[in-house]
């Protein structure tokens, strides 16, 4: 059985830290058997070492070995990519392809981000794991694979369970051993070290001198977050490698490549938006929305009253003109009397209209057209809110439940719940 010290060399793992050597004595223990492994560990902290090192101390290290990202994959071709499909199986499946589990047949398949695989998938990956069947999207011929899985997820697996998006059953097959990782800020001795391997490599690369810390330079290195953990160390080296014509670096210099600890990192506190920050949103945007129609139709009103009474704006509705135009103070000299009436009308495409480019059209026609119109809207309003009424009162108040009885989105009953005030 080969050392901690020996792997380290031969993967390039950098550090002393006790949580990352257990780690990897794990791995060692585990790679002469075919067990499942789950690596557990925040992004960046190097969860994709883990699984090249037990392919390569197993048996199976003259075999194939496949890593997979499974977030990077769609949602709707992850299942042809993972066990192959037939010829015309989808639109675009022009020819039989293999997946991975087949290909790998008597190797190591790495699924990293197995947290974000779907559930459809989770169930054929379920069956992969107990008993080596599988079988291509398209087809109903069962195969076989002998294939050694090693999964690594960032995501507390335990709330994916309680949320419904991961299998439990699924989480206790790929997890006969856990091996977790520890986080950068958790390996304060480790974190120069990994500073100046990444400064050589990088002077190596661009022929350049390497740089090196000052005193405080290093203090502040190692008392700092690293949220992105050991990728986040390696992309500051770089920038600092490439940028600075002074290769002694101070803490000044350093904090420039480093965003403020909780003020100016492009994420949101918490991770997502709480259900009620999006209801409030919502319930704004309806309001915005709300307005407008109500604006609208108090337009529309003034515009049917100035065509039926034929006068001067202010002689109208004084009501009403204050409500469309915040005043009740209007021009006096605006009038409607010299223009024709088809001229300020409405455009619309409603059968109810008449055509007005007719020369023998008489106004009063097209006034009762208007009221019919306007009559059928309103019943068709009140047949609307009776529906709706009585949908919720069949389902208590469920808006889910009535809108799928509705034939309707929820979004669309909650707009009409709102805008007949039920």
């Amino acid at each position: 059985m080969e050392s901690v010290q020996n792997i380290k060399q031969r993967f390039e793992i950098i550090g002393n830290d006790p949580k990352l050597n257990r780690a990897i004595e794990k791995a060692i223990q585990v790679a002469p058997t075919d067990i499942s492994v789950l690596v557990v560990g925040e992004s960046g902290v190097g969860k994709e070492s883990i699984p090249r090192i037990i392919h390569s101390l197993s048996h199976r290290k003259h075999g194939k070995y496949i890593a997979v990202n499974c977030g990077a994959i769609p949602e709707g071709t992850i299942d042809s990519e993972l066990f192959g499909h037939e010829k015309g199986a989808f639109t675009g499946a022009n020819n039989a392809r293999e997946g991975y589990f087949e290909v790998a047949d008597g190797g190591t398949i790495f699924l990293d981000e197995v947290g974000e695989l779907p559930l459809t998938t989770q169930v054929r990956l379920l069956r992969v794991l107990e008993n080596g069947e599988f079988i291509k999207v398209g087809s109903s011929q069962v195969q076989k694979t002998n294939v050694r899985i090693v999964a690594a997820t960032n995501v507390n697996m335990f709330d994916a369970i309680e949320k419904g998006k991961f299998r439990e059953d699924l989480y206790y097959r790929l997890s006969t051993v856990d091996i977790p990782l520890p986080p950068l800020r958790d390996r304060k001795e480790d974190i120069h070290l990994l500073f100046r391997k990444f400064a050589a490599d990088f002077s190596h690369k661009y022929k350049m001198p390497p740089i090196k810390l000052r005193e405080d330079a290093i203090v502040f290195l190692q008392k700092y977050r690293w949220s992105g953990n050991i990728r986040q160390l390696r992309n500051v080296a770089e920038q600092i490698s490439v940028l600075e014509t002074n290769r002694d670096i101070s803490l000044a210099t350093l904090q420039s490549y480093l965003p403020v600890e909780g003020s100016t990192l492009p994420s949101v506190i918490g991770g997502k938006k709480s259900d009620s920050d999006f209801a409030t949103e919502r319930d704004i945007l309806y309001k915005v929305l709300f307005d407008m129609k109500s604006d609208l139709n108090d337009l529309k009103k003034l515009t049917l009253e100035l065509m039926k009474n034929g006068a001067k704006v202010q002689d109208i509705n004084p009501g009403l003109i204050q409500k469309v135009y915040g005043s009740k103070e209007v021009d006096s000299e605006i009038s409607f009397e010299e223009e024709p009436r088809r001229n300020i009308l409405p455009s619309t495409n409603t059968v109810e209209h008449t055509r007005f480019d007719e020369a023998d059209e008489d106004d009063e026609n097209y006034l009762v057209a208007e009221t019919v119109e306007e009559e059928e809207v309103l019943k068709l309003e009140q047949k609307e809110i009776e529906l709706i009424k009585k949908s919720l009162e069949r389902h208590k108040g469920k808006r889910k439940a009535a809108a799928d009885e509705l034939g309707i989105s929820e979004r669309t009953l909650y707009r009409k719940i709102k805008q007949f005030d039920l």
